[in-house]
């Protein structure tokens, strides 16, 4: 059952693969921007799908976040998603992402929840 405080964190370790320069988002050997925000987008799904009804699952529509503090190749990075609205379909996440305790990001996400079935065939 979806209630409001549910709660999820996913980790990740900086490597060559995550970093700005890696993605293209900067030129930098630092934990690029998109890579935070992928593990913020994956806090909040794992968060809710073991409430979901089945055949059901969760897409991002929008996130809104600050990266303000650069963790090197190595660096412990952790994302924590908290389920802070619920709107019908529409999951409201309050995200923010450490290393090793020391804010490196935070912001707000929106997920729908979606029939995967129903989803996949508008492609």
């Amino acid at each position: 059952m979806l209630v409001k405080g549910l709660t999820h964190t996913s980790q990740t370790v900086v490597n060559e693969n995550n970093t700005a320069i890696a993605l293209g988002s900067g030129d930098m050997k630092v934990l690029a921007t998109p890579a935070m925000i992928a593990l913020m987008e994956n806090a909040a799904m794992l968060c809710v799908a073991p409430h979901l009804p089945e055949g059901s699952t969760t897409v991002g529509s929008m996130i809104s976040s600050s990266h303000i503090k650069p963790s090197a190749i190595g660096a412990n990075v952790e994302a924590t998603a908290e389920l802070v609205e619920i709107e019908n379909r529409k999951l409201t996440f309050k995200v923010t992402a450490t290393e090793n305790g020391v804010l490196i990001g935070e912001g707000t996400h929106i997920r729908y929840i979606v029939d995967r079935e129903r989803f996949l065939s508008k492609l």
